[in-house]
């Protein structure tokens, strides 16, 4: 009997649990595999597939078996997770969209014409930013233009 690949969310667990337990930040995974940062991310909490040296490299680097590898080939299902929307980290960002993605709508189409930024074609920043009032988070959203003019 053939053993079904583990879910992408299982994998997940495991790769965050030994990141923690072995004291790896982030950061330092994803300089080992030669990816953004918050790609890695998202790729390794189950948001991307993830390419097969890479997959390798993290299940060495972490310890951690074939079948977590196997996972992170594969590709995602992504679809809204309401139990994770109503985290406040991840709550502020669909506030922040809510409040100000109407406004940045009419901006690009004011700038670009009729059109969207490409979430697929997509870079994304974050950064740590000194400020006297309070560290500031600065997450930055690169997408290619993509005119519905065609």
């Amino acid at each position: 009997m053939t053993t079904p690949i583990m879910p992408k969310i299982d994998a997940a667990e495991l790769i965050n649990a030994a990141r923690i337990r072995q004291g790896l930040t982030w950061t330092a995974i994803a300089e080992k595999i030669d990816a953004p940062l918050v790609w890695t991310v998202a790729a390794l909490l189950g948001k991307h597939p993830v390419p097969a040296a890479k997959a390798t490299a993290v299940v060495e680097l972490l310890g951690l078996g074939e079948g977590v590898a196997e996972s992170l080939r594969q590709q995602p299902t992504r679809t809204p997770d309401d139990a994770a929307a109503s985290d406040p980290t991840i709550y502020r960002f669909h506030e922040a969209i809510d409040v100000y993605g109407p406004a940045l709508k009419e901006l690009i189409h004011e700038e670009f014409g009729d059109g969207i930024m490409s979430a697929i074609n997509f870079k994304i920043g974050f950064e740590r930013r000194s400020d006297p009032n309070g560290d500031r988070v600065v997450v930055t959203f690169d997408g290619k233009f993509l005119d519905y003019n065609w």
